[in-house]
């Protein structure tokens, strides 16, 4: 019997490789359901190409054009609209999987969604965890969700795992969880000139193909430093115990270091299809289209210390997350308004840790019990990380 998929996010670079994973196990997954926050364009071609019953567009405004595009396609998906039309494509009876890979702190009550309709839920939405780790690994716990993680560090850390490992990682002698970073485009780049960084160079990652926002997370290392919060929750892990390693070639996308001196690391391409056919097919395994990876060819793989000094924004996480509580909701709203300046080229790529810096100094933190907290805090830090702005954007010019 097939499975029914519903993909948040499916217009962007997870969306696609889940979809191209898709269509080569017809037999197996059934496409239901796709959203899109308002490419009616590209959401309405998908829509043609996979035939979904249902298609979701976070911007309300735009629905009537992708009804209208639908329909002159001759399809009868249904349209629904804002964030309540995620919710509910997320719990869709007939949907078994949802690929929850929506940017941003925008992806979270979906998310949350599928977990409450107790769905089996592939986690590339970073910020679900970020945001409301504890809220969520609760609902996760108290719904007997599978939930299985998509970015490729965290995929390496679970194949890597023993499969008990929810027991406590020194009960299965697990002693540090490794996530390794390519260090982005800038991995040799002088402090001093990463102040004329353009949004160009910033998205130009030597590895991976991502979406914007990611990429220069990437090149700031926060996408690191959110993925070590994202590490926490998922594998329980202590803060400490979370070490990051640059690796400039992306082929062993993360380890796990045992007690007894052993270390197991997952490597391959650097192609989403891998992590992504993984949990789509776990526990068994399916063909993604990845290459086999060649090691001769490969022939080297180097490693370095992550340097927080030149990159404040790893930093700045690992402070958050120790901080706990809403800290970690505001510094991942700070830096989506920040580096949505940053790629407006209203802010210096240097600022975006010194918007966060302060926002995080300026609004401390509270206990994130429940869902309405944690998104009052998300708008108060996006409030004041914008009123931040006109100062540190002036020195775009002059730094």
């Amino acid at each position: 019997m097939r499975e029914g998929i519903a993909i948040l996010g499916a217009t962007g670079s997870i969306g696609a490789s889940t979809l191209d994973v898709a269509a080569r196990h017809p037999e197996r997954f059934r496409v239901v359901g796709l959203s899109a926050h308002r490419d009616v364009e590209r959401l309405a071609a998908l829509c043609e190409q996979h035939r979904p019953d249902y298609a979701a567009l976070a911007d309300a405004t735009r629905a009537p054009e992708l009804e209208a595009r639908l329909a002159a396609a001759g399809l009868d998906t249904r349209v629904m609209v804002g964030p309540q039309g995620l919710m509910e494509l997320a719990a869709l009876s007939e949907v078994d999987v949802v690929m929850a890979a929506i940017v941003g702190a925008a992806g979270l009550q979906p998310t949350l969604a599928a977990v409450r309709a107790g769905k089996r839920v592939l986690l590339a939405n970073k910020e679900s965890l970020v945001m409301a780790g504890p809220l969520f690994m609760r609902e996760v716990r108290e719904r007997g969700v599978t939930l299985l993680p998509i970015d490729s560090e965290h995929n390496a850390v679970f194949q890597c795992m023993p499969p008990d490992f929810d027991r406590g990682l020194d009960s299965v002698g697990v002693s540090k969880v490794l996530l390794t970073a390519s260090g982005g485009p800038f991995r040799e780049a002088t402090a001093d000139s990463l102040k004329a960084v353009t949004p160009e160079q910033a998205c130009a990652h030597p590895n991976w193909s991502m979406g914007r926002k990611i990429s220069v997370d990437s090149a700031t290392l926060m996408n690191k430093g959110l993925e070590v919060i994202e590490a926490h929750w998922l594998f329980d892990v202590p803060p400490e115990r979370i070490e990051v390693v640059v690796h400039p070639q992306s082929v062993i996308h993360s380890l796990v270091a045992y007690t007894d001196g052993s270390v197991l690391a997952q490597l391959g391409n650097p192609d989403m299809r891998t992590p992504i056919a993984h949990a789509m097919a776990w526990p068994e395994r399916i063909e993604a289209g990845v290459a086999p990876l060649d090691l001769v060819e490969v022939a080297r793989l180097d490693f370095q210390a992550a340097d927080k000094v030149r990159f404040p924004c790893l930093r700045l996480a690992y402070e958050a997350m120790e901080a706990g509580g809403t800290a970690t909701a505001v510094l991942n709203a700070a830096n989506e308004v920040a580096v949505a300046a940053f790629l407006d080229e209203g802010l210096a790529f240097t600022a975006i840790p010194l918007v966060i810096e302060e926002t995080l100094a300026a609004l401390g933190t509270a206990p994130a019990d429940d869902l309405e907290t944690v998104v009052a805090w998300d708008r108060q830090a996006r409030e004041h990380a914008t009123s931040l702005l006109a100062r540190h954007g002036r020195r775009r010019h002059t730094a």
